[in-house]
């Protein structure tokens, strides 16, 4: 590519920074959790619209995928779960494809009064913005599409097909980039600005949910020995998961991609609840588990042992020997995936385009880490044949109160990935 070319689409960034901090800000404000995206779709939709895309927006139908590699048990209703893609359609063959993925979903916010300002209300301070999925991860989604506006603003357009993906589910399955996959959407890269601080990932952990329920014996507290406590019984049977978590990460059982990281795989319980009476022994207990794997672990492997290790810990539990607790699959089956395994020419072709606009815009080498997090990147890398590159702005706090995104380096990103459209895709002149 042309120095003259390069220059002209960095200077486009600029120049129409104002604006897309004004989108970002603007899609911000819209409380997209899980099941509440609609408002947020609906304006990706008309942004890719008004952009003279090709819009197509569909609500995801677990019929249509279950069956399919990487599908994850749904936990609710699908009924509102809708995606968003905008497909630019080139008039030559030039260059080649790309999916430009990010997702529109954002996690609970927790207490709104744990924020220093409200969570949907954003706000800008010293070159950040604070508010809830500004870092993770809208301001990817707006560096996507500010990428795509630079270029043609600069007078050019890519020279080939570009699907630009708005998608749910990302926080919980993963089934919205699957639904994409589904529904026919193929490229030969895809790129997604995860919130990663401008380095290419190169190995992602799987992540696994499961729920443990617990049946206790009721009595009046007055004569607790009569009972049986689900709640209590809880505590050992996290404790021996905590057991195995420890297990998991010992260096013989590393991958390869995370010898160097301390502690890669993480146990969370996230939520437990139980009981009816503060005066009555509890009769049920539940609790949600997140447990990270690593690349090329097995699924049912990993739901073996954790069957094993709850089934040896209660049967140190006198209750609990003749009523094992339950083990339910609902939300995350998620494989680890490596772009560090991907031999392809594709693949290494993807990365060093990348590195090359990388480094023209932040005259850096390009970093690369491996993640304790998963993105939809596995849907590309393991079960689409295609280099998936994970690369975004930084960000902190996410899922955490006070979360944001920095505006400067969401704007170097934009650059960057302009950039790299140009090379991968191609461009013509208006």
């Amino acid at each position: 590519m042309e120095r003259e070319l390069k220059t002209r689409i960095l200077h486009a960034v600029d120049t129409l920074l104002d604006d897309q901090v004004a989108f970002l800000s603007e899609l911000t404000a819209h409380p997209s959790t899980r099941g509440n995206e609609q408002s947020a779709q609906n304006l990706m939709a008309r942004e890719l619209a008004a952009r003279g895309m090709e819009v197509d927006r569909w609500q995801v139908d677990v019929a249509d995928i279950r069956d399919m590699p990487g599908f994850s048990p749904v936990i609710g209703n699908y009924d509102d779960a809708v995606n968003v893609v905008g497909t630019h359609r080139a008039t030559t063959t030039k260059g080649r494809s790309l999916i430009l993925n990010g997702h529109i979903d954002v996690v609970p916010e927790g207490p709104t009064d744990m924020w220093d300002t409200p969570p949907y209300a954003p706000r800008v301070d010293d070159g950040w913005m604070y508010g809830r999925g500004a870092g993770d991860m809208k301001a990817g989604l707006a560096s996507n599409l500010f990428a795509l506006d630079a270029l043609r603003h600069a007078g050019l357009t890519p020279a080939a097909d570009i699907h630009f993906q708005s998608v749910v589910e990302e926080e919980c399955t993963g089934n919205g980039a699957l639904a994409c996959l589904q529904r026919g959407y193929r490229a030969d890269a895809a790129l997604i600005p995860e919130p990663l601080a401008e380095g290419l990932v190169t190995a992602q952990l799987g992540v696994l949910w499961f729920q443990v329920r617990l049946r206790g014996l009721p009595a009046h507290v007055a004569y607790a020995s009569t009972g049986s406590n689900a709640i209590d019984a809880a505590i050992p049977l996290i404790a021996a998961l905590h057991e195995l978590e420890e297990r998991w990460n010992a260096d013989d059982r590393k991958h390869p991609q995370y010898a160097d990281v301390h502690h890669p795989l993480n146990l969370n319980v996230g939520k437990i609840e139980g009981g009816d009476w503060a005066s009555s022994v509890p009769a049920w207990c539940v609790f949600d588990v997140r447990m990270g794997l690593y690349p090329d672990q097995d699924l049912q492997d990993l739901r073996d042992e954790i069957e094993t290790t709850l089934q040896d810990a209660a049967q140190k539990n006198a209750f609990l020997r003749n009523n094992s607790p339950e083990v339910v699959y609902n939300g995350f089956a998620a494989e680890g995936y490596a772009l560090s395994e991907d031999s392809s020419q594709a693949a290494a072709q993807a990365i060093g385009a990348l590195e090359t606009a990388h480094g023209l815009v932040t005259g850096t080498a390009l970093e690369t880490k491996s993640s304790t997090g998963t993105t939809d990147a596995r849907f590309f890398g393991l079960y689409a044949d295609t280099p998936a590159l994970v690369y975004g702005p930084k960000a902190e706090n996410i899922h955490g109160f006070n979360e944001r995104v920095d505006l400067e380096s969401m704007r170097r990103v934009t650059q960057t990935t302009a950039l790299f459209i140009a090379d991968w895709c191609g461009v013509t002149t208006d």
